[in-house]
């Protein structure tokens, strides 16, 4: 591994070139729900997927559109599906302050988080959804609304476990008949937050473990002995939790304008790739120290190690990344929103046409019309790269 000054990226470099370079070289041992996810982004937009065959009626060329693998870990079909989500969010926006706040897990406890991700992921927002909850009732003596999206990367692809949690300014109290206005630029304490956040994660890993539903092999093996685990759990007691209040959103609109940007990003995405060399077996992609003043660098890694360090973001199947707390939940989203919506009437409601433009129509590429005419439909081919034997 290297670091080094920011050079010029690489036009049409992408980061299927990068994986299907790094697979075919090294051929990693991973399981079967890795393989599907990187067979799915490196058949993206090939004839491997299929696609429509179309004409165009102005200059009478035809060219071929293939078809997107539409998985949440592609960079290159994460724009529709965040124009397709925002779109049913825009109904639950609320003319208030909102907040955005961070909660960070300690990386002392990344091995084990790693080897558990969907009891660990699941308990992360557990118990940062109720602290923000429970710091609500206390305040305002009212349920708050909150959006959290995981989180799991740095910017050098290393483990980062992190949830970002979109808060509005104030709620509803519990019969729903009055609003209750936390203030444009304080919501809570981030060091009382910490140190309740810290508490309930704690107390949920504990109670996992207890009920025996943490897995422990290979370096994190000994932690299965009850004293290891909980001299783990005394580390992580001892050490400042992270949880981190950025600037607080000038008002709905900036917050739709963020959460289109940041909801469905993926650990890295083309446009940080800088450089393949297959004859070394290397790639060079840009990342921000933070630790350096978010200036900008380049670093290099085998390409056995860039597959090994994007597969730990990889989520579980099924698993959802996006969820909704307190009067936005799914159980009483509607309701609870249209009561909010009603006590605030008085106040601007966000322009809806000027938050997310549509996506551009169709055009042809060789002349730039939309006069394009469906020739043919044409089938999935194989897959990019077919699963090994022995991937488990």
């Amino acid at each position: 591994m290297t670091c080094g000054e920011l050079p010029a990226p690489v036009a049409g470099l992408s980061l299927a070139a990068v994986l299907r370079a790094g697979i075919n070289g090294s051929r990693p041992s991973l399981p079967k729900h890795h393989w599907r996810i990187l067979n799915a982004l490196l058949a993206c937009r090939t004839v491997a997927l299929g696609g429509h065959s179309y004409q165009c009626l102005e200059c009478g060329r035809a060219h071929f559109v293939p078809h997107s693998c539409r998985n949440r870990h592609c960079p290159l079909c994460q724009g529709q599906a965040a124009r397709d989500w925002l779109d049913k969010q825009k109904a639950a926006l609320l003319p208030v302050p909102y907040f955005h706040l961070v909660f960070t897990l300690p990386h002392g406890l990344n091995a084990l988080i790693g080897q558990n991700q969907r009891a660990l992921y699941t308990l992360l927002f557990e118990a940062a959804s109720q602290t923000l909850l429970e710091f609500g009732r206390n305040r305002f003596n009212a349920q708050l609304g909150l959006t959290a999206v995981l989180h799991t990367w740095s910017q050098t692809l290393m483990d980062h476990y992190h949830l970002h949690c979109i808060v509005a300014g104030g709620g509803l109290c519990e019969e729903g008949s009055r609003w209750v206005d936390s203030g444009p630029r304080y919501l809570f304490a981030v060091r009382a937050l910490s140190k309740v956040f810290r508490a309930k994660f704690c107390a949920g890993l504990r109670q996992l473990y207890i009920s025996n539903k943490l897995k422990f092999e290979g370096q994190i093996k000994s932690l299965a002995d009850p004293a290891q685990f909980q001299s783990l759990l005394r580390q992580a007691i001892q050490h400042k939790w992270v949880v981190y209040a950025k600037r607080p959103f000038a008002g709905p609109e900036q917050v739709l304008s963020y959460l289109s940007r940041y909801t469905h990003r993926v650990a890295i995405g083309s446009k940080r790739i800088l450089a393949l060399d297959p004859q070394n077996q290397t790639v060079s992609f840009a990342w921000k120290d933070y630790a350096d003043g978010a200036r900008g660098k380049t670093m290099t890694l085998g390409l056995g190690e860039f597959v090994r360090r994007f597969c730990l973001h990889l989520l579980p199947e099924r698993f959802v990344k996006i969820r909704h707390f307190g009067f936005l939940s799914n159980r009483q989203r509607q309701k609870r929103v249209s009561q909010a919506r009603a006590l605030l009437s008085h106040r601007v409601a966000p322009k809806a046409s000027s938050l997310t433009p549509p996506p551009p129509a169709m055009a042809c590429p060789h002349c730039g019309s939309h006069r394009l005419h469906l020739v043919q439909v044409v089938n999935p081919g194989r897959k990019a790269v077919p699963e090994p034997l022995d991937s488990s």
